[in-house]
């Protein structure tokens, strides 16, 4: 191959099936995939993925993705849940096919097929416990045992769904079963449960139906209803699928194909909604999308842009094993697109005053400096400079070391955008603590136009104590102590909560310009982080979150 000829990226296992089937016509050259979350909670960085490989994989062949609830359990699911799906997959930048679809939109051909199943003998009405059930199905290692009830007639089994479907027995009374194989290894083949009773209201259908298919039921032939050519799934199912092909030979359905890869597993962060709503009941958490949080909400309301998140995942790769990811992939990616985006702006976390005794009381003049220099359209902003200003307590020290390269007395530093200063005294309260810095400046040393021939090695960020706004920041780290927080075997994973996952900064002070900055709107914090508006934030009280500081520690480790 000649050095002109580009060489075309290495395709993962998926697309390699998918080319295989184009390049056969299988489905009349469709591709057509579906993203079925379940309306039980918010979304997790784990259906990041599962949405991302979903939608960009039908991009990538000109096929299309429904969006489909998969509202089959009553008890859990709520419409606040689907509005933010929804919300969620459009803020990632996703669109799906056509309208939104619902298992629940399948229950009268899902009730259909199951007559079928009782028909030909393949299904049957099971009067046993759940306790039984279990226990007659055993262990892997050794066949289980057929219900006493496997062997009914097929009117009394379409007689007693019937009453079932009627509403005549309590919750739990009675089970429909499919009639498989009670000596499968495989114990998901082992005559699994295909509806239960739940006199629960139902968040669309109301209390139509007191009767609800399982998940192994109702999603491979939502898939085949709905002609969807590759079902993409994440590796738990993998055991699932011969039901799946089962269920798709029995009633002579539209063969969809189920496809496993492995699930998001990000260190720091867990991915089970039970879990996760374990979190919001107990109040360990403000809500669902609490910027600790792993949610997809979560994440948005911390800052992380929706490009770093899809970057994160296109990373992270699309494998057949499950694998941990490090969180500071997801850092790398967030990071590395707010560097392009952020606008860079002055706040001081840890305020400590600066006179500059040279300068004109009562003066007060505008400095222009750039919103951010990787943004060649970013244009510009004024500050206000005064004699008085904020820095960082952290930039001086009484008696500093050689090679501190910010204030001291006697030293000189830059400030950023604004003069040359040069420390001479300082102000100490009865306890011994630094309440005042004085220092001087070099009137000709201004920012882009200095002719002073001053020498300062250090820039400090600052703002004019005159026109700073005072403001809140929610300094935010991992929400557990432990990379895998549900892998520790002798302890709940609530006991590996991080104490110090967040930190509430009151008395910092902003660029007055920031009092105005959206919710939403994400800024670095010069020399400090990235930092994003929070929802509650007002011109009277501005909250600003941490999103990710300027550390990267994953592209520094990658060039080790």
């Amino acid at each position: 191959m000649s050095n002109l000829e580009e060489t075309k990226p290495s395709l993962n296992f998926i697309e390699q099936i998918i080319e295989e089937d184009l390049s056969q016509g299988k489905h009349a050259g469709r591709v057509h995939t579906r993203f079925p979350p379940e309306p039980n909670g918010f979304l997790h960085i784990g259906h990041a993925k599962a949405i991302t490989v979903n939608f960009e994989l039908a991009q990538k062949y000109g096929g299309l993705t429904n969006l489909r609830m998969d509202d089959t359990n009553p008890t859990t699911e709520k419409t606040s849940y689907v509005d933010n799906i929804q919300n969620d997959i459009k803020w990632l930048g996703f669109e799906w096919n056509g309208d939104v679809l619902y298992a629940s939109d399948y229950f009268g051909q899902l009730y259909e097929f199951a007559i079928k199943l009782i028909k030909e003998g393949l299904a049957y009405v099971d009067d046993s416990t759940p306790e039984e059930i279990a226990e007659m199905k055993g262990e892997p290692t050794a066949p289980g045992k057929e219900s006493p009830f496997r062997n009914r007639s097929i009117e009394e089994n379409l007689d007693l769904f019937q009453r079932m479907k009627a509403g005549e027995f309590e919750d739990g009374a009675r089970v429909l079963r499919a009639k498989v194989d009670m000596s499968s290894p495989n114990m998901h083949m082992r005559d699994p449960i295909l509806y239960r009773i739940k006199h629960e209201t139902h968040h669309r259908t109301g209390d139509e139906w007191c009767i609800y298919p399982m998940y192994d039921f109702a999603h491979g032939q939502s898939d085949s209803i709905e002609g969807i050519t590759h079902s993409l799934c994440s590796l738990e199912f993998r055991h699932h699928r011969p039901l799946y092909d089962w269920f798709i030979e029995k009633l002579e359905i539209f063969p969809s194909r189920q496809i496993e890869f492995a699930r998001m597993n990000v260190a720091f962060m867990i991915t089970s909604k039970r879990k996760l709503l374990r979190l919001v009941d107990g109040g360990h958490v403000t809500g669902w999308d609490d910027p600790r949080m792993p949610t997809i909400a979560g994440m948005r309301r911390r800052g992380y842009p929706a490009a770093a998140i899809r970057e994160f995942c296109r990373r992270a790769g699309v494998a057949k094993r499950d694998n941990l990811i490090e969180i500071e992939l997801l850092e790398y990616a967030v990071r590395n697109e707010l560097n392009k985006t952020a606008n860079r702006v002055m706040a001081v976390l840890d305020p400590v005053k600066v006179v500059i005794t040279n300068y004109p009381e009562g003066q007060t003049e505008y400095l222009t400096l750039d919103n951010n220099p990787e943004d060649p359209e970013g244009g510009t902003r004024e500050v206000p400079f005064s004699r008085e200003i904020y820095i960082e307590r952290g930039d001086f020290m009484e008696d500093p070391p050689r090679k501190f390269f910010r204030m001291g007395p006697g030293r000189n530093v830059r400030l950023k955008g604004a003069y040359i200063l040069h420390c001479e005294d300082f102000v100490k309260d009865d306890s011994g603590h630094i309440t005042e810095i004085h220092c001087t400046y070099y009137p000709d040393s201004k920012s882009g136009e200095d002719t002073s021939g001053v020498k300062a090695k250090g820039t400090l960020h600052w703002v004019s104590v005159e026109h700073a706004a005072k403001a809140e920041v929610r300094q935010y780290d991992r929400l557990f102590s432990v990379a895998e927080p549900t892998k520790e075997e002798d302890k709940d994973y609530l006991e590996l909560l991080n104490p110090n996952s967040l930190e509430v900064l009151g008395n910092v002070y902003v660029e007055p310009g920031l009092v105005n900055a959206k919710p939403g709107e994400q800024l670095q914090f010069m020399r400090k982080g990235y930092y994003c508006v929070d929802q509650e934030s007002t011109t009277d009280h501005p909250v600003f979150n941490l999103t990710v500081s300027l550390k990267d520690s994953w592209a520094k480790a990658q060039k080790k």
